[in-house]
């Protein structure tokens, strides 16, 4: 298991578009790929829990991967997120 905290800078946070750039990045690996955020997981490769975890601008997740890729899914996960997202 790996895991790493990054900061949401995306200015809506995790709303509908970049959740679905993050679970479709997740999807990708083999992984259980999820995070916390304010003591609640969320799974990566779902947008609806994406969603529901209400993730804000300059708030602090923590990867969590877990699995045979997790080592390549955290690093394209970060750079996913410290990229905008797609924004």
């Amino acid at each position: 298991m790996v895991s790493q905290k990054v900061l949401i800078k995306n200015p809506t946070g995790l709303h509908l578009r970049p959740a679905g750039i993050l679970c479709k990045e997740a999807m990708k690996f083999k992984s259980h790929i999820s995070f916390e955020y304010k003591n609640n997981t969320a799974n990566a490769k779902s947008v609806l829990s994406v969603l529901g975890a209400c993730v804000k601008c300059g708030d602090e997740i923590t990867l969590i991967c877990e699995g045979e890729d997790e080592k390549e899914a955290l690093k394209a996960l970060i750079e996913e997120i410290e990229s905008g997202l797609g924004e």
